[in-house]
C-alpha cells in the first residue's frame, strides 16, 4: 500500500527534538508543504498507517520504537518514501536503514536547503514513477524481469522487493548494460540531485541491490564498480 496524496505534498516528520522538530515543521510549511509533526515512532507510525503522505522524515533515536523499527514494521506494508535523519555517523547505521528500505539518509546537522531539495528529488522520482508506461510493466531481458508496478525484479521463480531509488538505479544500469554510468549522471537523472563526494547515499543503494540480486540467484551480469569513472551492469569480470 503506498496512498500518494494529490495537490500540496504532504510531509510526516517524526523527530522528538523540540527545537528541530518545530523548526523544520515552520520551515517546510512555509515552503508550501503540508507537514504533519509527531515526537516518537510509535505516534509516528500509527499515523505513517493511518494517513496518505508523500514523504516521510524520521529520526532514527526516537523514544519508545526507535526508527529504524518503525521503517521494518512500516515497509511491511508502505512503500512510502523515508529518509531517516540522525547524528550518528557509523557507515553500519546508514548500511541498516538503507537494507530496511529507507530511500534517503541525511546526517544531523543539515541545512533546510538540503532537506529541501532531498525532498524534492524524492518528489520528482516518485512523479517519474507515475507516468504512464509505454511498454507493458513486465520487461524481460536476459532472465531479469521488472515490475514497474510494484518495484520487484524477478529472476526464474524467485524474486526481490527493491526501494523506488534501487529499482530506478537497477533499471537504468540494465537498459544500459555494459555501459559505464558515472556516479555524476545516477546522482543526476536517477536520484534527482547533484553529486558531492561526501554523499554516500549511491554506493549504498548498490551495495543493496547487489546483495538482493544474489539473494535470487542472478549471477549472469553483476552490477561492477568501474574505479574513477561510475557502475556497469555487466558479465565482463576484467571491468571491475
Amino acid at each position: 500500500m503506498n496512498p500518494i496524496s494529490i495537490g500540496t505534498p504532504r510531509i510526516l516528520s517524526i523527530e522528538d527534538d523540540l527545537v528541530l522538530g518545530a523548526y523544520v515543521h515552520d520551515e517546510l510549511g512555509r515552503s508550501g508543504y503540508q507537514v504533519t509533526w509527531c515526537r516518537n515512532g510509535q505516534e509516528g507510525l500509527a499515523i505513517a498507517r493511518q494517513q496518505p503522505f508523500d514523504v516521510v522524515l524520521m529520526d532514527i533515536l526516537l523514544p519508545g520504537l526507535n526508527g529504524l523499527k518503525v521503517l521494518t514494521q512500516f515497509r511491511q506494508s508502505h512503500s512510502t518514501p523515508v529518509v531517516l535523519m540522525s547524528a550518528l555517523g557509523a557507515e553500519a547505521d546508514r548500511i541498516s536503514g538503507f537494507s530496511l528500505g529507507a530511500d534517503d539518509y541525511l546526517p544531523k546537522p543539515f541545512s533546510m536547503a538540503e532537506l529541501r531539495v532531498r525532498i524534492e528529488a524524492i518528489l520528482r522520482r516518485v512523479a517519474l514513477d507515475r507516468r504512464p508506461a509505454i511498454e507493458p510493466p513486465a520487461v524481460a531481458a536476459d532472465n531479469l524481469r521488472f515490475d514497474d508496478e510494484r518495484f520487484e525484479v524477478f529472476f526464474g521463480e524467485h524474486g526481490t522487493t527493491l526501494t523506488r531509488s534501487e529499482y530506478r538505479l537497477l533499471e537504468t544500469l540494465h537498459r544500459n548494460s555494459d555501459e559505464v554510468l558515472s556516479k555524476a549522471f545516477l546522482y543526476q537523472h536517477v536520484l534527482q540531485r547533484g553529486y558531492a563526494a561526501h554523499d554516500r547515499s549511491l554506493d549504498m543503494h548498490i551495495s543493496q541491490i547487489r546483495r538482493k540480486l544474489k539473494a535470487i540467484g542472478y549471477t549472469e551480469r553483476e552490477v561492477r564498480t568501474v574505479w574513477g569513472k561510475g557502475y556497469v551492469l555487466s558479465a565482463d569480470h576484467e571491468m571491475a
